[in-house]
């Protein structure tokens, strides 16, 4: 890890001039991180830094989740909980179920394979929505309904592969079995988020100091994913649990002031940090990964548009006569602005390596990734200026 400090100053440098370059042609900067890695990975002197499961779950999704749950405001999920948890639930096995048949169906994977890869490329990821969406000023009930699905989907996606490898491994026993892992890992990711949340507002409360505070924050970020991960739990509900009482606790009774802004600035620069990191080595690895396996990564890329297309459009029409309805243009954007990111790579990167077609499983999780963030991240913008979401003037040059 030291020997990549070096390395990890040097991205961070890359991160913040392409960060700087893309505010000024007005292009959302994660897709301006992943054209750069995409043309540093074809360098013969690329940086050479290994993307793997442990680097993404344990130095950048801690702080990514945990950030973003800091920014929504709870009573406001409250009332939309609703239609966010039938998206992250039922949305991701229907999406899952698209891809998964599809593939095993047209491109010919092993039952095992294409459950595994139906499962982790359904979520929608929180590290490539939300910077996209915050950087195309996206604003009001939408944001929420893109951020909220976006970290609660991860979740659930996250403990369904867990479970699917469980089953291609032979060591699922039984229906009930699977539902009770599944409760205990999700409710039990999401009790180990308040609890650590709640000790830091208890502490916190004690202290009265903000640059303690911004310590007792980044120790609840990490320490919520990694312990629920170390219980077997969800660590990435436990993280958005965690942050979201925090949020709550910041903005009505923790903080004054001048100390909610510095932590909240402090977290918008770790976010933005680890963002760079990872969107650079996306890109980065990508260049390596594209070049192979082209006929199933174009299948995939039309099974998950599809996928999400009936996860979406279908689970919102069940809204439409009650006051939770979703507006029609909201629901293109939850379509398309469904964009897969870092977890799908890191449970692609964490498969068992006796899973059968695993390389190929991978480069193909790579090439839906790449496709969503520059393909769909590019065209997002306009589709909501189209859709008239968006103020006069964001998102034109």
């Amino acid at each position: 890890m030291t020997a990549d400090l070096p390395r990890f100053g040097m991205l961070l440098l890359i991160g913040a001039l392409v960060t700087l370059a893309a505010r000024r042609l007005r292009l959302p900067y994660a897709i301006g991180l992943v054209l750069v890695g995409l043309a540093l990975g074809a360098l013969p002197t690329a940086l050479d830094l290994s993307l793997s499961k442990e680097l993404i779950f344990s130095l950048f999704l801690p702080p990514l989740v945990f950030e973003a749950a800091l920014q929504i405001h709870w009573p406001e999920l409250r009332r939309d909980l609703p239609v966010v948890g039938l998206l992250a639930t039922v949305g991701v096995l229907l999406a899952a179920a698209v891809a998964a048949v599809g593939m095993a169906w047209l491109g010919g994977w092993s039952p095992a394979s294409a459950l595994v890869f139906g499962l982790l490329i359904a979520a929608t990821d929180p590290v490539s929505v939300i910077a996209t969406f915050r950087e195309a000023g996206v604003s009001g009930r939408l944001l929420l309904l893109v951020e909220a699905e976006s970290l609660l989907n991860d979740g659930t996606a996250a403990a369904a592969v867990a479970i699917a490898l469980a089953w291609a491994a032979g060591t699922a026993s039984g229906a009930w079995s699977i539902a009770g892992t599944i409760l205990l890992t999700i409710g039990g990711g999401i009790a180990c988020g308040v609890a650590c949340g709640g000790l830091l507002v208890l502490l916190a409360r004690r202290v009265g100091e903000p640059r303690a505070e911004i310590i007792l924050t980044t120790l609840t970020a990490y320490g919520s994913f990694l312990l629920a991960e170390q219980l077997h739990l969800s660590g990435i509900l436990a993280a958005l649990s965690a942050g979201l009482v925090a949020g709550h606790a910041v903005r009505r009774e923790l903080s004054t002031t001048p100390a909610r802004a510095m932590v909240e600035t402090y977290w918008e620069y770790l976010a933005l940090g680890a963002n760079s990191i990872v969107f650079l080595l996306v890109g980065g690895h990508a260049a390596h990964m594209l070049t192979r396996h082209w006929q199933p990564a174009l299948l995939a890329i039309a099974l998950v548009t599809l996928g999400r297309a009936i996860a979406v459009y279908p689970l919102c029409a069940l809204f439409r006569r009650s006051t939770l309805a979703v507006e029609r243009r909201h629901q293109h954007v939850l379509f398309w602005g469904g964009l897969r990111g870092a977890l799908a790579l890191a449970l692609a990167l964490g498969l068992p390596a006796e899973l059968a077609g695993r390389e190929t499983l991978i480069t193909t999780t790579f090439a839906v990734v790449i496709f969503s963030i520059l393909v769909q991240g590019l065209s997002i913008t306009p589709l909501m200026r189209r859709l008239g979401l968006l103020p006069a003037g964001v998102g034109r040059r």
